[in-house]
């Protein structure tokens, strides 16, 4: 964990360190996140459940058409499973998520698409946990899920010249949040779509 801290906090400073005019925009969408279960040589997926994201972020440009986008977000993660006597269990999660993305801009029309990519670090703050009309909060530690994430993100969108972008991605959670120490496995995958301006 610290080593991912510190490897994002080394792209921020070096990122900081660009002479180029810096700018700052927000983020807020759609998430269909699902979680992928695997143990066994064997692996499944829940199915997408529907949460939200914000993201404040800063856009360091550091060679022409292309910066780095440290960030803050408050992301919407779990997934839902629906069992054969129609009862759905759903799993909501919400992380704190510093992500660090290097992107890339290509002028089209009266803006420009972009692509980027970049690690993230998550700490899961609140989970609630829903079956039938029972409703418990999720357990963190041995006995739960842990609380520390991590992994990649990808996204693509379409920024207009007055800062209104358009946006998705995808991101590929890396760390097994099973808390306890089986043989399986558990991560957060997400796929979001949102909107946002760039100031």
């Amino acid at each position: 964990m610290k080593k991912i801290l510190l490897s994002l906090g080394a792209a921020f400073l070096l990122a900081a360190g660009a002479q180029a005019q810096v700018s700052y925009g927000i983020k807020a969408g759609l998430n269909l996140p699902k979680m992928t279960v695997s143990g066994g040589g064997a692996s499944a997926s829940t199915s997408t459940s529907t949460n939200f994201y914000l993201t404040g972020y800063a856009d360091l440009p550091v060679a022409p058409n292309f910066s780095v986008q440290p960030g803050l977000s408050l992301q919407g993660k779990g997934g839902k499973v629906e069992w054969t006597d129609n009862i759905e269990s759903k799993t909501d999660l919400m992380y704190l998520e510093v992500p660090v993305n290097a992107v890339y801009y290509i002028p089209a029309g009266a803006g420009n698409v972009f692509v980027g990519a970049g690690p993230y670090a998550a700490y899961g703050i609140s989970g609630k946990t829903k079956t039938g009309d029972v409703k418990n909060d999720v357990e963190w530690g041995d006995d739960g899920l842990k609380r520390f994430d991590a992994g990649i993100n990808t996204m693509l969108g379409y920024k207009l010249a007055n800062g209104f972008l358009l946006n998705a991605g995808y991101s590929f959670g890396l760390v097994d949040m099973s808390g306890s120490d089986g043989n399986g496995s558990v991560k957060n995958n997400v796929l979001s779509f949102g909107v946002g301006f760039q100031f």
